[in-house]
């Protein structure tokens, strides 16, 4: 049995776990959009999940006669290897000549130039459904820029494999809006990336609305448990991580590291003043975490490669036990790094709860009205049938 977390409720509606289906991502239903693409100037934005089975989007589209003018790359790069916030240049994909734009470095949002002779975009990249996770921000850009270039947008959806719950503390865009949260939504916001892109049109997060049509994907709804065929970034390298990721993200915010520069980022967990020495890793650099966090310096900490993966997702919230135990082990004033923490979090009140020795169950009763409100305007745009109980 386990829970699926609803409007920020502690207790949850127990469900068995669903049986692992096979998912069709909207990429794969090639017949519903390439007669949109027909005789069209397309420009693509995409890294290396773009996939239809094995073969990139780029290369499927270009085989089936499909005139690609423009790539645009989001954090990490066309073909994912970059750092987690490394600029991006533009340039060119080196394996079919198209000119890449960068969305991610100095440039987020692409200007009427960036986008001057194309008669339509197709966005196709996996997300994992959580508020700091940047590919969101880049899609929010994108539609803003679109919407003023009057050129429309198709979402070729995937499947958000933290889709089936929604939890966490909403952001405070008055004073900690930033391009690792942008909308007044909670840490794990339970939408697939073509739902909040209707999301983001509904609420009129960007001024002028921008055309917008979605490829479903099939066999798909929020219940349904998808291991991703291919890492969505280099430091999240399989969904035991991706599944762990928002609840420990937080430790970036902090003096400790999360595994970066490790074979096992984001399922390890430490610091060099840790007491419990049994366990132990040494960040060193590594594609994707060239300079990680305590590099060359030995932390000790907590092993979590050998957690369950059923048991992650049938958790149905985020485990924020791992981050206060490390905490209340550590017993030390500087651990937090605040402005960092504060701007994952959507504001201070997660890291002074934790300072206060709240447990668990108070810090997530502080949660529960900014969900239940989070939740009523989410239902308007799904596209898909939601977890049992979150109808309500």
């Amino acid at each position: 049995m386990f829970f699926i977390i609803c409007q920020g409720c502690a207790q949850g509606v127990p469900r068995t776990l669903p049986e692992k289906v096979e998912v069709m991502p909207g990429a794969l239903s090639t017949s519903e959009y390439l007669p949109l693409l027909k005789g069209k100037k397309v420009g693509l934005v995409v890294n290396q999940t773009s996939l239809i089975g094995s073969v990139h989007l780029v290369d499927s589209l270009i085989n089936r006669g499909v005139k690609i003018v423009r790539l645009y790359a989001p954090e990490h790069g066309l073909r994912g290897q970059a750092d987690a916030g490394e600029t991006i240049k533009d340039g060119v994909d080196t394996k079919t000549g198209i000119p890449v734009t960068s969305l991610y470095g100095d440039k987020k949002k692409p200007s009427k130039g960036d986008l001057a002779g194309i008669d339509v975009m197709v966005f196709d990249i996996q997300d994992v459904g959580v508020r700091f996770y940047t590919y969101i921000s880049t899609l929010h850009y994108l539609m803003e820029g679109l919407a003023e270039a009057n050129v429309p947008l198709i979402i070729l959806d995937r499947p958000n494999p933290n889709g089936h719950y929604i939890d966490g503390p909403m952001m405070d865009t008055s004073q900690y809006r930033s391009f690792v949260g942008m909308h007044p939504i909670p840490v794990v916001h339970g939408l697939t990336i073509g739902e909040y892109g209707q999301m983001i049109n509904g609420e009129k997060w960007i001024k002028k609305s921008c055309a917008l049509t979605v490829i479903k994907c099939k066999n798909y709804d929020h219940t349904t448990f998808y291991d991703l065929p291919v890492k969505p970034s280099p430091n999240l390298p399989n969904i035991r991580s991706i599944l762990l990721y928002p609840g420990i993200c937080f430790f970036e915010g902090t003096t400790g590291s999360l595994g970066r520069g490790t074979s096992t980022p984001f399922q390890v967990v430490g610091h060099p003043e840790y007491p419990n020495k049994t366990f132990s890793f040494t960040p060193q650099p590594t594609p994707g975490a060239l300079h990680p966090p305590l590099e060359g310096k030995t932390c000790y900490g907590v092993d979590l490669t050998k957690m369950n993966v059923d048991s992650l997702f049938a958790l149905g919230h985020m485990d924020l036990s791992i981050l206060l135990s490390f905490y209340g082990k550590m017993k030390t004033d500087g651990f937090f790094t605040p402005a960092w923490f504060d701007k994952l979090a959507g504001g201070p009140s997660f890291r002074e709860s934790i300072l206060a020795g709240k447990t668990e169950s108070q810090i997530r009763e502080s949660w529960v009205e900014g969900l239940k409100s989070f939740q009523k305007k989410r239902v308007k745009y799904l596209v898909y049938a939601d977890s049992p109980g979150c109808e309500k």
